[in-house]
């Protein structure tokens, strides 16, 4: 069996256990050595949960003697940051959703990684649920068609006091953006990642129904996808009492629905339709079948295994992430494709801010 990789975890708010709940369901493959955080009872807590190292700084942090691999779950704003000096320090880097909030991090953090033989992946944990894994799958295969239609929706609610919890959240420095680039870019990713590349976006923002934060809590979008494919972004924090994320993708020989990280529709036409002028009206639902055939392959058990818990879907990247190191190639999310939602995403940002259209440039990272 290879050597288990060692982690470190740096940031143990919210997100932070999420990584060690992971990491501690992979004991085969890794181990949980060290946690930090600036507040030391955060680092402490987490700590004695898992019996691990605790400090109080990255540089401490890094110079704990068993340490292969460092997860990064500060805010947003610090992400490339953090991970370059984990990068310089020779060790590879889980970052936490968003991988930054700017270009210039985004560039600096790639260049970091040019020059070191680490590998980082950014976490977009959904991309290995069983149910975009079947989505995925059907697109490249044709399955459903030419895609013609994309829709993201995230309907959720954050409180004021949500937002008043951390001095960081609801900052365009450290957060970022709000209903966007903070809770709804997960589906977003899944959104390009399955339909293709944004190549342009128009859109308005609002700050509807919170106080004293700088970024938005609403925000709708048109975008156009380079196949020609059309489609919509809604994401808000200020619908209450909350709702699902939902993503859907419709192509004109199928269609499929992911709600609450599940597949709830999918149909692809076969001999039946052949005469379906008018379509089967949201009949022959095959999502049941296709998730049966999911569960009954080797693979279909590994990823997604359980959609409602955010740890296990974590763990399912995660383990991507060990296996990328023992066989030395690239991680399923890397750099390139954890800057692409965050490139959409700040477009929209530009779109609401001057009124116009705004195209999304795909920029050179290599």
């Amino acid at each position: 069996m290879a050597e288990r990789i060692r982690f470190g975890i740096l940031g143990c708010g919210v997100i932070g256990p999420h990584h060690a709940q992971a990491i501690a369901g992979l004991a085969d493959d890794a181990e949980l050595v060290a946690v930090a955080d600036r507040h030391a009872d955060r680092a402490a807590k987490l700590a004695q949960q898992y019996d691990v190292a605790a400090y109080t700084s990255l540089d401490d942090l890094l110079r704990h003697p068993a340490l292969d691999a460092v997860c990064i779950c500060t805010p947003s704003g610090e992400h490339a940051a953090n991970a370059i000096a984990v990068l310089q320090a020779g060790k590879h880097v889980v970052v936490e959703k968003p991988i930054d909030v700017t270009h210039a991090a985004i560039d600096r953090l790639h260049a970091a990684r040019r020059s070191s033989a680490q590998k980082v992946t950014v976490i977009s944990q959904h991309r290995f649920d069983t149910s975009t894994q079947i989505v995925r799958t059907a697109v490249e295969q044709g399955q459903l068609g030419r895609m013609t239609v994309g829709t993201a929706q995230v309907r959720w609610w954050r409180s004021q006091a949500y937002y008043d919890s951390g001095a960081w959240r609801g900052t365009w420095e450290l957060d970022g953006g709000g209903a966007l680039m903070n809770q709804s870019i997960h589906t977003i990713d899944l959104l390009q990642w399955l339909m293709g590349p944004v190549v342009e976006v128009s859109a308005y923002t609002g700050l509807l129904a919170h106080q004293q934060i700088e970024v938005e809590d609403t925000a709708v979008a048109v975008v156009r996808f380079a196949s020609g494919a059309l489609g919509l972004i809604q994401g808000t924090t200020a619908a209450y009492p909350g709702l699902t994320a939902r993503l859907e993708v419709h192509g004109d020989r199928g269609s499929a629905i992911i709600d609450n990280d599940e597949l709830v529709y999918f149909h692809r036409a076969d001999a039946s339709d052949a005469n379906a002028d008018y379509g089967a009206a949201g009949g022959g639902n095959q999502a049941a079948d296709v998730l049966k055939q999911a569960a009954a392959s080797p693979a279909g058990a590994a990823a997604g295994s359980d959609p409602a818990s955010l740890s296990m879907a974590h763990r399912a990247q995660i383990r991507d992430f060990i296996q990328a190191i023992r066989d030395d190639r690239e991680p399923l999310v890397t750099i390139e494709e954890g800057r692409k939602p965050v490139e959409i995403i700040l477009a929209i940002y530009e779109s609401a801010r001057t009124g116009r259209p705004v195209k999304v440039q795909e920029r050179s990272v290599s």
